[in-house]
């Protein structure tokens, strides 16, 4: 797997905290550094760290999927792809808070990092660095979820929506090219 492809999963990945970053912007009525700080490191820990739990799930399983494992990447990433796209349609609302006690923003990391354990399990069928891998989606989750925080507080809701229609599509994309290029070689 190359760096590009690497960046563009750390992307995707990163979307569903960048959709609740905004709406914790949305809810706090002054945001400063400390609060971007927190909902940048809570979301960009969860996101490292939840591949590294499916990497070495799938290093379990290898030997016995490495003859499927281009078509489970493939239904794992289009899945969860396709998931990220149907919410970015849907009408329901998310209740806004700006609560930011460990309870509440645990849970909110564990929700929108569950997607990049799977992406850890097709890590492991695949020439990927781990470490590189991981350090990428954290990083870029944390700068992803300061910036929606901040977007939240300045914009409003206005791109809640895109960023989770953006990042699923991005999913789709990889998971199509990962399926192509092994049926093709």
């Amino acid at each position: 797997m190359t760096l590009f492809e690497i960046i563009l999963i750390s992307i995707g990945l990163a979307m569903d905290a960048f959709a609740v970053s905004i709406c914790k912007g949305l809810s706090i009525k002054k945001i400063n550094w400390k609060i971007i700080g927190i909902v940048g490191l809570y979301f960009g820990i969860f996101q490292a760290g939840m591949p590294v739990i499916g990497y070495f799930l799938g290093k379990g399983f290898e030997s016995f999927v490495t003859k499927i494992d281009h078509w489970i990447a493939f239904i794992l990433l289009a899945f969860i792809g396709i998931n990220m796209i149907k919410e970015a349609f849907s009408q329901e609302k998310d209740e806004n808070s700006d609560d930011l006690s460990f309870k509440t923003m645990l849970i909110l990391a564990i929700a929108t990092s569950i997607d990049a354990l799977t992406v850890g399990i097709t890590f492991a069928f695949f020439d990927v660095n781990i470490l590189l891998a991981v350090s990428m989606i954290g990083i870029i989750t944390f700068i992803l979820s300061g910036i929606g925080v901040i977007l939240g507080n300045k914009f409003g809701n206005k791109y809640e929506k895109k960023s989770q229609l953006l990042g699923g599509l991005i999913l789709i994309i990889i998971g199509v090219k990962i399926l192509f290029e092994h049926l093709t070689s």
